[in-house]
């Protein structure tokens, strides 16, 4: 026969193994700012001045301006970092010039929605050119 602390035991190892999928699940869901600090850091600063590549700020703003929901923003980021290319890039020609096109990133889905999500949400429409007083409309006196 079982004892009622066998029994509790038990019980409690069935819990925890029913809960273990959905412990792994919270835990697998990485966080972009580590993802940029481990992985893109060495390259990308967050402000200017750059690195050997353009800052995160200039980079979101370009984001901003091209795409109008940040989940269009993230996936077309997603897609760049696993195969750059110039016709996909979101920066000045200027910029690739100077830079030239990153390595294709070999990180996992999870981990490339992560830190294109923690880039997106690093700037807006105020990170970009036209963030001035001429808000892009040559009224800022720089003509």
């Amino acid at each position: 026969m079982i004892s009622i602390a066998m029994k509790r035991m038990l019980a409690g190892f069935v819990t925890g193994l029913l809960c273990l999928p959905f412990a792994q699940g919270r835990a697998a869901i990485p966080d972009g700012k580590e993802v940029f600090q481990r992985n893109c850091s060495v390259c990308h600063s967050v402000n200017p001045p750059p690195k050997s590549a353009p800052p995160v700020l200039p980079i979101s703003g370009r984001y901003h301006m091209r795409f109008s929901t940040k989940s269009a923003g993230v996936a077309a980021m997603v897609a760049f970092m696993k195969a750059p290319s110039k016709q996909t890039s979101v920066i000045e020609p200027e910029a690739i010039t100077r830079f030239g096109l990153m390595p294709p990133m070999t990180l996992g889905d999870a981990e490339l929605n992560a830190v294109a999500g923690w880039f997106w949400d690093q700037g807006g429409s105020a990170s970009g050119p036209g963030s001035g007083r001429g808000a892009g409309q040559g009224a800022g006196g720089c003509n």
